[in-house]
């Protein structure tokens, strides 16, 4: 079973002032792995720019930059993929890896044969630290002996269930322990707190930037964080590989998602960054992002 999207990601910016200079590095085209195919991709960038340049950052993601050196007052990047995902929601590993969340945690060196091996995946990162409330919060789902899968889904739903999705109530600077005391957060936010719970544990948990449907599947309800570009997060289970989860929806990622690319948290992988040069003292941002499926 396999599903085809066509995804465009459009991001604009508007100035008060005219901008001499942008420099950007982008992370929106999506990746080619063992569960999805990446057809085809296209980046424009409007003013033309002078330079386009794309590479394979350490994570194995596909990283574009440009350079646009004449005067504009607006500045818009559209990416346009479309992208097959493959047999996500068939029998999916998770269902049927019942080792104990110890041994999972002490067998991450076994036979790991991806480039940045897990182990790198159980270390802090910069928006990623976990402290003593965090590592306590994530406890809960883990006592001795049990499970992984159950382990995992416990944590999966006891996120949702306590957390709010609320856009605008954090920003990238917001710690863990903030969104911990104010249960209310975004994507980024759930899949940080999982993340930096599961490192706490020794277990290897990566950020996953991507997007979902935007159409629900017959009888389903509307997810959220859609309309943007969605985040998850990715845990390894040796001898089966990375399974990917989403906090924010409560579910195990299926062939509704499409993956652009991952690494230790939302700063290695954000859509769109850069720098600009200017007196404007205002701007404004609009972000469209449409998924459709092709099948």
């Amino acid at each position: 079973m396999s599903a085809t999207y066509q995804v465009v990601h459009r991001t604009r910016y508007e100035y008060d002032d005219e901008v001499s200079a942008s420099y950007g590095r982008m992370h929106l085209l999506p990746r080619t792995t063992p569960g999805q195919d990446c057809d085809g991709a296209t980046l424009t960038v409007d003013p033309p720019p002078d330079v386009v340049t794309e590479h394979r950052d350490y994570f194995g993601n596909r990283s574009s930059y440009f350079e646009v050196t004449v005067p504009h007052r607006a500045l818009q990047v559209t990416s346009t993929s479309t992208v097959t995902v493959h047999g996500r929601s068939g029998d999916h590993p998770l269902s049927r890896y019942d080792a104990p969340w110890e041994r999972v945690r002490d067998g991450l060196d076994a036979g790991d044969d991806d480039p940045v091996a897990a182990r790198e995946f159980t270390r802090p990162s910069p928006l990623v630290t976990a402290s003593p409330a965090l590592s306590a919060y994530a406890a809960g789902s883990f006592p001795a002996g049990r499970p992984i899968r159950a382990c995992l889904t416990d944590l999966l739903t006891r996120i949702h269930t306590d957390f709010r999705y609320e856009p605008g109530v954090t920003t990238v600077t917001t710690t863990l322990d903030e969104v911990l005391r104010q249960r209310r957060g975004v994507c980024q936010d759930f899949s940080h707190l999982m993340i930096g719970g599961l490192r706490s544990l020794g277990l290897a948990a990566r950020y996953v930037s991507g997007y979902v449907e935007t159409r629900p599947p017959p009888g389903g309800s509307r997810l959220q964080g859609v309309d943007a570009s969605h985040a998850w997060v990715s845990v390894a289970l040796p001898g089966v590989g990375w399974l990917d989860l989403d906090p924010t929806n409560d579910q195990v990622v299926d062939d509704r998602y499409v993956t652009t690319a991952w690494g230790r948290d939302y700063g290695d992988v954000p859509p769109l960054k850069g720098v600009i040069f200017t007196e404007s003292a205002e701007s404004s941002l609009q972000v469209y992002v449409d998924m459709v499926r092709q099948d």
